[in-house]
């Protein structure tokens, strides 16, 4: 898809700070410093829309975002990061089930993880998050360029167990350094959003 507009519209923490539900919608959740920032820009063609950051744990709010006045972008806050306060780190789980079960237009969730590393626990709490609430979900694996080939295979091979995924499910490897697998995404991605919002 050509990104002529992205826009960042609003933070919230609750349902009632939510913008209007009138156009579908992609959340993208993921441990805290795996690179969800840097894939939203890169996905929507911004350098610089998200804030990057290089001390995890920044982003401790849902930030709505729209694209071509026809989609939204939500990026969920990071979790798993030890030196947020616990304070913030309590938040983060209801205030990410919440969105999932109230939000009428979310069409999918990119699940972000890096590569080089095995499914948290957190990661695997958020799938089951997902499938509880029938949210389809992508898993993509960031930081690619950093994996040889034949690592980069391995490391799909190696989150498809703990993740339960079948044979047929796809999972997206991808680099915001090269861009590799935007266009792979993408497609993913407005398939998704074209969608009705129902699992089958």
């Amino acid at each position: 898809m050509k990104i002529t507009c992205a826009s960042f519209v609003k933070t919230a923490t609750r349902p009632d700070q939510y913008p209007p539900a009138v156009t579908p919608e992609l959340a993208v959740a993921g441990r805290s410093n795996v690179g969800k920032s840097s894939l939203i820009n890169v996905l929507l063609n911004r350098r610089r829309l998200v804030r990057t950051s290089h001390t995890p744990g920044r982003t401790q709010a849902l930030n709505f975002f729209t694209v071509n006045d026809r989609y939204s972008v939500v990026d969920l806050p990071g979790y798993g990061y030890a030196k947020v306060p616990e304070a913030v780190r309590r938040q983060w789980g209801p205030m990410v089930e919440t969105y999932l079960r109230v939000r009428e237009t979310l069409r999918m969730v990119l699940v972000v993880m890096d590569s080089r590393r095995e499914p948290t626990r957190d990661d695997l709490s958020l799938v089951g998050w997902l499938r509880a609430y029938r949210r389809p979900w992508l898993p993509v694996l960031t930081k690619i360029d950093k994996l040889s080939r034949s690592e980069a295979r391995q490391a799909v091979l190696r989150f498809r167990k703990p993740l339960d995924l079948g044979g047929g499910t796809d999972v997206i490897v991808f680099s915001a350094r090269t861009g590799e697998g935007r266009e792979r995404l993408w497609t993913a991605v407005e398939e998704a959003l074209r969608s009705p919002n129902q699992v089958p």
